[in-house]
């Protein structure tokens, strides 16, 4: 749970923006599955990926179609994309299944793009499955478009930001992989420091988790974590393409911690990052925490969050001394838990980037305390907000290319004292639409200055449909 008060509190998704394309020789994104066409028959076999090289690779051959059944069958999945690193052929898609004697009805499914080498072309999208009509994902940004609840592990997009530095955030980098199916079997495996790999499969009962360093979690086949999940003491962890539920769907006291003399903040968070380093959120999707869906407190660091949606579920939080009445505690982000926490200064330094914040978000968009943080290729779409962004005591926040619509008071300051100390800057590249209240900007501390990382904002022509697509898993 968040560790303080938020004062008036404050915490969107898509897929990444690169700074480069991947390193010489790096292999291209695989091709996209084709949708589902009629028969009931078993999907293809994936190609093999085509190679890689300095210059020049070759193609990856294309997975091969199912065979059509009488009345509806999956499709192939797509080869891998043989995008070389310097002006390479890219790999084929995979091809979609044909038809059954009754295949009418199954739209396909839009393939995935592959991803950029650095002067290479990615992988073609997979045609759509016969017998639907579906059209191949379009977007050329990595993490737009693919198929929901696949069981094959996506690509991450590219790191960028403040968890790309100091050395990077590897998670278990190259450890055979585990496959977890229950609770019990992931609270084991994403446990302690050594390096490791772990495949979420379908949906877990809910629980307590916490989470050691040196972690990789991927989602696969529709994959959620259900009660709260913790990264406390640990570094260099990556979550991606998960589906993240706290225990206050509808009803904070669902929550097995929750207080009624208190109120909805004294359950857990459905996502805790204390007193860790390096860690890195992607493609997740995050609902529904008793106190916030991710506070980031105590003195974490380097953080990304990226391609990632926040949203809630409709309650209200009428009981207890932190009562918050019809605005039902939905606080999305919390940065920083405590005013008097000093030694988070020049800690708390997140990136947050095609990020979107979405339906029933009230406030904290996020709500920022003594670090960094820089927002760019964001979205904002809760008509039921409060504020959006808000910067508390020394807090240095960037806003850039990114979409405010429908929503009250896209960014402000906590309070004329914390002005004083704190500093937004949101450019002309920003889009409000729709919106009332503040924008606010200024402030008497320092403005946010370069991280030293690069980074390509994306356009924002676009990208209110590319986030809305793009955000969460795939």
């Amino acid at each position: 749970m968040g560790a303080g008060s938020g004062g008036h509190t404050g915490g969107g998704t898509g897929g990444a923006s690169t700074t480069s394309g991947g390193a010489s020789g790096s292999p291209a994104g695989t091709g996209g599955g084709g949708g589902s066409g009629g028969a009931t028959g078993s999907g293809g076999a994936t190609g093999s990926g085509g190679a890689s090289a300095a210059s020049g690779g070759a193609p990856g051959s294309g997975g091969l179609a199912a065979s059509g059944g009488t009345s509806g069958g999956g499709a192939g999945r797509a080869g891998s994309g043989g995008a070389p690193a310097s002006g390479g052929v890219p790999g084929s898609g995979g091809r979609g299944m044909s038809g059954g004697a009754n295949g009418s009805g199954g739209a396909a499914a839009g393939g995935r793009l592959g991803g950029a080498g650095i002067s290479g072309g990615g992988g073609a999208g997979g045609r759509p499955g016969a017998g639907g009509g579906g059209a191949v994902a379009s977007g050329g940004m990595p993490g737009s478009g693919g198929a929901s609840g696949s069981c094959t592990p996506p690509d991450a997009s590219p790191l960028v930001g403040w968890a790309a530095m100091s050395g990077g955030t590897t998670g278990g980098g190259s450890a055979s992989p585990m496959t977890v199916t229950t609770l019990a079997a992931f609270t084991s495996a994403v446990g302690g420091t050594d390096p490791g790999v772990v495949i979420v499969k379908g949906v877990l009962a809910a629980g307590s988790v916490r989470v050691g360093s040196n972690k990789t979690i991927i989602g696969v086949c529709g994959a959620e974590i259900h009660g709260h999940l913790e990264v406390n003491g640990s570094s260099n962890v990556i979550i991606r393409n998960i589906k993240i539920v706290g225990y206050g769907v509808g009803n904070c006291a669902l929550d097995p911690g929750y207080d009624s003399s208190v109120g909805c903040s004294s359950g857990d968070d459905a996502v805790t990052v204390q007193k860790s380093t390096h860690v890195w959120f992607d493609h997740c999707d995050i609902s529904d925490g008793t106190d916030g869906n991710l506070d980031i407190t105590n003195g974490s660091d380097l953080v990304t969050v990226s391609w990632t949606k926040f949203h809630y579920s409709p309650r209200t939080d009428n009981s207890g001394d932190d009562s918050t009445g019809a605005s039902g505690h939905r606080y999305s982000n919390l940065v920083g838990g405590s005013d008097s926490a000093t030694g988070d200064d020049g800690k708390l330094n997140v990136t947050w980037h095609h990020d979107w914040w979405s339906d029933n978000v009230v406030e904290r968009q996020p709500r920022v305390r003594f670090g960094k943080n820089h927002l760019f290729n964001n979205l904002w779409s809760s008509s039921t907000s409060n504020y959006c962004v808000r910067a508390g005591v020394k807090a240095q926040i960037l806003i850039e290319s990114s979409i405010f619509t429908g929503v009250k008071s896209p960014q402000e300051f906590n309070s004329s004292d914390d002005q004083k100390t704190a500093n937004i800057t949101a450019g002309s590249s920003n889009v409000y639409t729709n919106t009332s209240g503040t924008k606010d900007t200024g402030g008497g501390g320092p403005a946010y200055t370069a991280a030293g990382y690069t980074f390509t904002a994306d356009p924002t022509t676009g990208l209110e449909a590319a986030v809305r697509a793009g955000a969460g898993p795939h």
